[in-house]
């Protein structure tokens, strides 16, 4: 129980000094004005009944598991720390960053996890400039949605054909990763591209993500398979309880 709480303890303390060591920063995610309002619009109606789905999951799932809060209290910690990694893509508009959904959501769930991205990026918006609000529908749906689906299907599909937790954990964080910045991508070029040919413009978004987000997408597989073997070994219980 005292190391339980010496980890939350730690947490707290990493998250608060983040915030409160705020400067000006490059902006993370797609930025504050980068889609027309059209397309800001149509990104929160696709992110919101994620969203909706997932708060009424929690809503339920709590009330047969007192412990559900603060696993996700962790989850949260976990994704808003993970994604406060910036490394600019000045070519792309935005930033590179590791996501942590796929962690999230091996562990809570997707639908819980857009839950909990959503908190993490609004944070992230308003005290630390990443990302932003007019934007916080398209952010939700490229790293909320898709990579929390993403990464929750393909952990579950190579467990079950392999048997092998780790090579489905690595996979899982990945292409979570990797799924993320392809719809960024793809929200990027539809907004964007003007005159020029969708298909050109996004492949250049696309691969303006390469150089930083292959690496970082693989470092992300061996960050999931290492919080996975932790809890494996350290409290096989909970995944169990937790692991939907």
């Amino acid at each position: 129980m005292k190391s339980k709480h010496r980890s939350i303890t730690v947490i707290l303390v990493f998250t608060s000094l983040l915030v409160l060591s705020a400067v000006p920063a490059f902006a993370m995610h797609i930025t504050e004005g980068i889609l027309p309002v059209q397309w800001a619009v149509l990104w929160f109606a696709v992110s919101a009944p994620f969203l909706f789905l997932g708060l009424r999951e929690l809503s339920l799932r709590r009330q047969q598991n007192a412990q559900l809060m603060p696993m996700i209290g962790l989850v949260g910690a976990a994704v808003f720390i993970i994604s406060c990694m910036p490394i600019p893509v000045p070519a792309a508009g935005t930033c590179s960053h590791p996501c942590g959904t796929g962690i999230a959501a091996i562990f809570i769930g997707p639908l819980l996890t857009v839950v909990v991205s959503s908190v993490a990026l609004l944070l992230q918006a308003l005290f630390l400039a990443h990302g932003g609000l007019s934007t916080l529908g398209a952010n939700l749906a490229s790293m909320g949605v898709a990579g929390a689906f993403a990464g929750y299907g393909i952990f579950i599909l190579v467990k079950r054909l392999t048997g092998s937790w780790w090579i489905a954990a690595f996979l899982c964080g990945l292409l979570s990763d990797w799924a993320t910045y392809s719809v960024t991508s793809l929200q990027l070029a539809s907004a964007l591209h003007g005159t020029a040919p969708f298909g050109k413009f996004f492949l250049t978004v696309l691969l303006a993500f390469v150089p930083t987000q292959v690496p970082l997408g693989i470092l992300e597989g061996f960050l999931c398979v290492g919080a996975y073997r932790f809890i494996l070994t350290r409290r096989p219980e909970l995944l169990k309880i937790f692991t939907v």
